[in-house]
């Protein structure tokens, strides 16, 4: 078995499965700009396009039976990934997941259309200043200004290019169509993905199982590596 695991900073690694009874591999998937011709279609337009090269790294390793583990957007791009191509993984893992990031009547996504409006015309004009302000409110930290040195450091454009495709997004209805068994992990305060987020991720997600932290914050992998690394253990044991 092998493992696929993702991120928000532009990079997604794929290693050795937990138990280390399998064939090992390690590499780094770096989110690359691409060149188009003004005609041609972006396959990166949408959240699929990034689904489907973690398909084709899959295909290359020849992989079947995978754990993706995927954080914020990511996740959602495995769970994309596992409703395209089944077979590739065994197990879901999705740390702070959102399907959309924008509230919807009843739907609670965590910022209004207004809201998306504006970061994104912020990013647009002031990318530095936008990630030098938003580190600290992503973290969810304040006590632990050092883990904010850690926050995304990334081309400015192609950092526009992917907020837009990510903040824009909207695979709701795409939750029900995954069959891979899945662990959800939220944080109690997370201003990207609150907790009715990772609730209606859980409601919608046949068979998954919903772990909340006391660990505040969107990147609870940094914040609180301990309890993530037993919660994604625990649930990996459980055959």
């Amino acid at each position: 078995m092998g493992s696929a695991a993702t991120n928000t900073c532009g990079a997604s690694s794929l290693r050795p499965s937990p138990t280390g009874t399998a064939s090992s591999c390690s590499i780094t998937w770096a989110l690359a700009p691409r060149i188009f011709l003004p005609n041609d279609p972006d396959p990166y337009a949408t959240l699929q396009g990034y689904a489907d090269d973690l398909l084709e790294i899959c295909t290359a390793l020849e992989l079947r039976g995978a754990v993706c583990v995927g954080h914020s957007v990511s996740a959602m791009i495995g769970v994309l990934a596992a409703i395209t191509e089944p077979e590739r993984f065994a197990k879901l893992v999705l740390v702070g997941p959102s399907p959309c990031y924008i509230n919807d009547g009843d739907y609670v996504g965590g910022f209004t259309q207004q809201d998306i409006a504006e970061l994104l015309d912020t990013l647009e004009s002031n990318y530095l200043g936008w990630s030098h302000a938003m580190a600290p409110v992503i973290m969810g930290n304040p006590d632990r200004p050092e883990l904010t040195q850690s926050f995304c450091r990334t081309d400015p454009a192609i950092a526009r290019q992917f907020a837009r495709v990510t903040f824009l997004s909207d695979n709701r209805t795409d939750l029900p169509l995954v069959r891979t068994p899945a662990l959800i992990l939220q944080c109690s305060q997370d201003v990207i993905a609150p907790q009715e987020v990772g609730a209606y991720v859980q409601r919608h997600l046949t068979g998954s199982r919903l772990v909340t932290f006391q660990a505040t914050g969107h990147c609870p992998n940094l914040s609180a590596p301990a309890e993530t690394t037993a919660a994604i253990q625990a649930f990996l044991s459980d055959t």
